[in-house]
This record gives structure tokens, sequence and C-alpha cells, in this order.
């Protein structure tokens, strides 16, 4: 977010190039926080920069610290609530779309309930060493977003995956086990969408880092697929098999979301476009204190 938490943050810019699936988004479970700057990314090894002072600061919060004292806080009108609800009925969580051979978006595969405990999980994560932060170089420029690695480090500066992260030595937090499970269930759940002909079903993963940066080279040239969670505020999402954003195809990708891409997409070209504010389910924001606007990402891959 621009004080939230994102991966990355992105602003309205339809002259940027979409990034490539393997010199592409961060990597490790990268945890990134999309706000309302919304643009696209460039290149995975491209990133979209402000110019700022570099100073140390403490992690980031995703959520807005709870208020003391007597503030009086109003509650969603009953109607807003009741929409949700019916949202909630309607959704047919876990339907899964083919995009194209290799890419399958599961539309509402994590409940609101789980998404929930991500949030929560996150925030604890990100409050302590190795947490929510935002990436920069020696100059003092800095990346559009909040960002926290999970497994390995992602070094902006020089591009690199390492143990620990060198602005300040701490160790990026392991991936939660439930994490790991959710991300084996989408996996298995989506052979169900793919279609025998084209696409062969994604191989297992053993996912050991969370970021929207590419893996090894091993892993890209195998195919294996990348996990990415989406969790707050809706993204419009863009694709396709050429860096030209007038031709890139577009979804929305809501909370709750699961998109998974790997075998002949998985050097496809992507990013997100923008994000749109006060899309989230009121209940997350309600029960996490989630910052608006905002999107949390998760990007799980094996290194």
């Amino acid at each position: 977010m621009n004080d939230s938490f994102s991966p990355s943050q992105r602003s309205n810019a339809s002259n940027h190039a979409l990034h490539p699936g393997s010199p592409q988004t961060p990597i490790s479970p990268l945890v990134d926080v999309d706000g309302n700057k919304q643009s696209m990314k460039k290149n995975d090894s491209e990133e979209e920069v402000v110019s700022v002072s570099q100073t140390k600061m403490k992690p980031f919060d995703i959520c807005t610290p709870k208020q003391v004292g007597n503030l009086v806080k109003l509650k969603p009108p009953l109607f807003a609530k009741n929409r949700e609800k019916r949202k909630e009925m309607k959704q047919e969580s876990g339907k899964g779309i083919e995009l194209r051979p290799g890419m399958v978006h599961l539309k509402g595969y994590i409940s609101l309930n789980d998404q929930i405990k991500i949030v929560k999980v996150c925030r604890e994560l990100g409050l302590g060493e190795g947490g929510f932060y935002q990436p920069g170089y020696e100059g003092g420029t800095k990346l559009h977003l909040k960002m926290m690695c999970l497994g390995k480090n992602w070094d902006p500066q020089t591009s690199t995956y390492g143990n620990k992260r060198p602005y300040d030595g701490s160790v990026p937090p392991k991936i939660p086990d439930e994490f790991l499970t959710l991300v084996h269930s989408a996996i298995n759940d989506s052979h169900s969408v793919t279609k025998p002909s084209e696409s062969k079903p994604f191989p297992s993963i053993s996912p050991d880092i969370c970021i929207d940066k590419d893996e090894s080279e091993q892993t890209i040239c195998a195919g294996l697929p990348v996990v990415s969670f989406s969790i707050g505020d809706t993204a419009e999402f863009l694709y396709g098999d050429e860096n030209n954003v007038e031709m890139a195809k577009k979804i929305l990708l809501e909370s709750g979301d699961v998109l998974i891409f790997g075998g002949k997409s998985r050097k496809v070209f992507h990013g997100v476009a923008a994000i749109k504010k006060d899309t989230a389910p009121l209940r997350l924001y309600e029960e996490t204190n989630l910052r608006k606007p905002g999107r949390l990402n998760l990007t799980f891959r094996q290194y």
C-alpha cells in the first residue's frame, strides 16, 4: 500500500510494460501490499521507484493499530452487511477457470475465515524480525511498496537471494505450515480444471520462498508453478504473451482468489494495472483492521 502493505505498489500506467514470467515479480513467498498508488510492473527485474532518503525504520504495520479511549467506531449500514452476506453465499468457492494452458484462476478459493487468519499471521510475522519494510537502493531511492520475504531474502539492489537482509541483517521468517497446506491444496484442486489435451497437471512443489521475484533458472525451465494468494482490495491483473499492455488480457483478482501459473505459462508476461479501492470484504476489515486501501499478495515459489 501507499502506506499499506504490498509486495509491490503500482500506479495506473497504461504505457507501462508487463513483467515476464521469468525475470518478473518478487519471489519467496513474497508478501506484498498494494496500495492506492496503482501502477504496473514493468519487468520482474525492474521496479518502479521514488526518490526518498534512506532511513532505517521499524517494521511496517499492515493493520491500523487499535484506538484506545472513548473513540466511537461507526458500524457499517445493515444493507452493506447483508450485501456482503449475499455475496458470500453466491460465491462459488474454488470455482476454477483455465485462463490458458498452464494458468488457472481459482475464484473465491480461500474462505473469509482463512483470509482473516492469513492477515493476522502476516501481521504478526511482519512486526517481527525480517518483517515488512520499504526496500530501496544505496543512493536512497526506494521502491513503491512494503515487502516481507519468507524463506529467503530478495535484495533488489543486487537482484540476488540470500539468507539475511543486507540492510539490517535480519533473517526472513519461515513460511507458516498453514500457508504451505493451502498452496498444496490449491495445486491439487487446479488439476480438475485443466484440460488434459492442452495442459499437463501442475507438478507438485515444495515452496521455500514467498516473494514476487523469480527463483532459480532450473525451476523456471522446469515450469514449476507459481501460486499467488490475493487478500484485500480487488486487483486488475493483466497477462499476455507479449510485453504489451494494449494486447494483454485482463481479469479481476478479488479477495480470496488464487492464481496459479506454470508449464506453458510459466514465462507469461503479467502485472497489476490498478487496485480497486474499498472492494475488500467488510468483515475482513472489521476483524483485522487491515489498512485501507490496500491488497495483500502472497506469491509462493520453489527456489
